[in-house]
């Protein structure tokens, strides 16, 4: 959702900024002015004298105007962090034990990871994510059940399955694991 989010907003952006950049070149190269145009020539200014001036003496004017660019630029930086930050781990260091760590895919530990976790009886499908640092991993599992499996029990053959030998197999300590359980739709059985 958050993809989808970033290019359409993007998306937008980026096209508004394009057209009025474009007239504005088109204009000062010396395009006939459109209709719309909200100047009246080629060496027009942005902001007249008058316009600039206009709110000067009202006390609430610059510290709105500066408060405004302030909450622009905050968002701006959140959106920037955002979007760079690495949602999904990429490696794993798993100690050898020689002093030396070998790295791990982290696709590849979250492709066994779910299919061990898909093997587990009354379980429809396993998607895993690896989160955190790579010295210091945290996995997030969604687990779609049947609807005859108790989720108690899927969670302790979780627990005791399959987190148990990707923790081993990577050599980790500890592999903190978020758990969400959701039950496959189906239909209502018929009774003759």
């Amino acid at each position: 959702m958050l993809r989808t989010v970033n290019r359409v907003v993007l998306g937008v952006v980026g096209l508004v900024l394009v057209l009025l950049g474009g007239s504005v070149l088109a204009v000062g190269l010396g395009a006939p002015l459109p209709s719309w145009w909200i100047h009246d020539g080629r060496h027009d200014v942005l902001l007249s004298v008058a316009e600039r001036t206009r709110w000067r003496d009202a006390a609430w004017w610059w510290p709105t105007v500066i408060a405004v660019l302030a909450v622009l630029v905050l968002l701006a930086l959140w959106w920037l962090t955002a979007v760079l930050r690495r949602r999904r781990l990429a490696e794993v260091l798993v100690d050898t034990g020689d002093g030396e760590g070998a790295l791990l895919r982290g696709r590849a530990l979250e492709g066994v990871f779910a299919g061990e976790a898909g093997d587990l009886d009354g379980v429809a499908r396993a998607h895993v994510h690896l989160t955190g640092r790579r010295t210091a991993p945290e996995a997030r599992v969604r687990l779609l059940l049947e609807p005859h499996v108790d989720p108690a029990t899927a969670l302790h053959h979780l627990t005791t399955h399959a987190l148990t030998h990707a923790r081993t197999s990577a050599a980790l300590a500890t592999l903190p694991t978020e758990v969400r359980l959701n039950a496959v739709k189906h239909r209502a059985d018929r009774v003759n």
